[in-house]
């Protein structure tokens, strides 16, 4: 065999999986069909996205908070292209990075695109043309995802994009049409609101980031309509769009059944994303699919039906997180060199990076409900927190879930500045079943965000919240 492992894809799972693979001692290809490596996430998805959400949000306080803070520059100017440009920059010393990396650990970096000729040996049809063959012991199926379209939508990349035509926009919509308003639409519908468009939200669902803690979506929707102005239209199904040539009609159904219609200059359809197993020839190495299009794999090692190759990441079931792709990528690794690792899916924690941004792990309340479990909930608003007052970051709240009876943490819900970062405290207590009361025991530094968190437990606890 040419190579102990062969890696399909080079997104965070993919080169993760590689990286890990080569510290272990293996020899180990790694097949990109761009030019570049780091997958969806590091070129169209999770990296350019936060570049520019950070971008947008600098504009946004220039133009709304900074005389708040005493500090008077008159009216700012938004210049899109130097944004995006800055947004470029970024991706390109992330490729670099990940391109180092892979050098780092001897892995091989093949760029074209892989298809199976059968278990063992991959064809790589070069970006620069030509063919080659390579064969593995082992093959890591890690090939993402691409956004969902239905074919009504009738995308054209123009006026109906999607989110990777949205980082690459040459002007500031006037009015933005985002149909669905999950994660990625929350979060490019922000980018432009900040910017000066209008934005409209069409949801399907009955609230905003409908997978995630329902108080985390009324309070992102409260906080989205103050900041940029955004309206939203849920429970109501998009039935078709066209576009017009500068206006793009949207007609959907309400939630009375009744036919409604939407103009705007942008439309962005943000309603999901499919496995992308394209071309992929999995039937010439016998590998089963399941009835959503995934690649079927194992519960423990993520094994497909074919021993020794194996799939992580969007391509097979479960949330398309880049992290859990990246866990996933370590599990696949360590399990072909016969040790035991674990993950726990119930704790991989899902972030929302609007301003407030949104984090959660483990249980919704939705979830406890519908499962009939007996739980407490402890909630502390940042309006009561010295950090938030000070900085003025006022809108959010901590939600914490613990078991009635044994008082374990159940689930974390965070909405407030620097979510992302404190929703690490939530997984660490729950990965070592920490009760609400020893994370209420911990003392935690004045004034920080994290004492809201310290706060919700204590009042899941027994009501003891010492600030509220």
């Amino acid at each position: 065999m040419d190579f102990d492992v062969i890696v399909i894809g080079s997104g965070p799972g993919g080169y993760v999986a590689a990286i890990r693979c080569a510290q272990l001692g293996k020899k180990v290809a790694i097949i990109e069909k761009y030019n570049v490596l780091g997958g969806t996430c590091l070129n169209v998805g999770c990296i350019p996205s936060k570049a520019l959400l950070d971008s947008s949000e600098h504009f946004h306080n220039a133009k709304h908070h900074f005389a708040d803070h005493g500090i008077n520059i008159g009216t700012p100017k938004a210049d899109l292209s130097t944004m995006i440009s800055r947004k470029n920059d970024v991706v390109q010393k992330m490729n670099a990075g990940v391109e180092f990396l892979m050098k780092k650990n001897k892995i091989t970096v093949f760029n074209g695109f892989g298809s199976f000729v059968d278990k063992n040996t991959v064809k790589i049809e070069k970006t620069e043309g030509g063919e080659e063959t390579i064969k593995g012991t082992n093959v890591i199926i890690a090939t993402g995802s691409k956004p969902t379209i239905l074919p009504f939508m009738n995308f054209d990349g123009e006026r109906i994009i999607t989110s990777t035509e949205a980082l690459n926009l040459k002007e500031i919509p006037k009015h933005l049409i985002v149909i669905g308003a999950g994660v990625i639409g929350a979060e490019l519908g922000s980018v432009y609101g900040r910017l000066g468009a209008k934005v409209t939200f069409i949801e399907f669902a009955g609230s905003m980031i409908p997978t995630m803690d329902g108080t985390m979506g009324k309070e992102l929707q409260k906080s989205l309509k103050k900041q940029i102005g955004a309206e939203f239209n849920f429970d109501t199904k998009v039935t078709n769009i066209e576009n017009k040539g500068k206006e793009v009609i949207v007609t959907a159904e309400n939630k009375k059944g009744e036919q409604v219609t939407f103009s705007g200059d942008y439309c962005l359809v943000s309603i999901g994303r499919r496995p992308y197993t394209d071309k992929l020839n999995l039937e010439a190495a016998g590998v089963q699919m399941d009835e959503r299009g995934r690649v079927a794999v194992n519960e423990k090692t993520l094994e497909t039906n074919v021993p020794g190759i194996y799939a992580i990441g969007d391509v097979i079931r479960g949330a398309m997180l880049a992290h859990k792709a990246e866990e996933e990528g370590v599990l696949v690794a360590e399990t072909i060199l016969g040790q035991k690792p674990h993950i726990h899916y119930n704790l991989i924690p899902g972030v929302v990076y609007t301003w407030p941004e949104v984090a959660s792990v483990g249980a919704t309340e939705e979830e406890l409900k519908s499962a009939g479990k007996a739980y407490k909930s402890g909630k502390f608003s940042y309006k009561a927190l010295g950090r938030a007052t000070a900085s003025g970051d006022t809108d959010g709240m901590v939600k914490v879930l613990a078991d009635k009876a044994t008082d374990e943490i159940l689930g974390v819900h965070i909405i407030g500045a620097r979510a992302a970062d404190m929703i690490a405290e939530g997984v660490t207590a729950m990965e070592f079943r920490a009760s609400a009361e020893d994370l209420g025991r911990i003392s935690h530094a004045h004034p920080t965000y994290m004492e809201a968190v310290k706060e919700a437990a204590l009042a899941a606890t027994d009501n003891r919240s010492l600030h509220s």
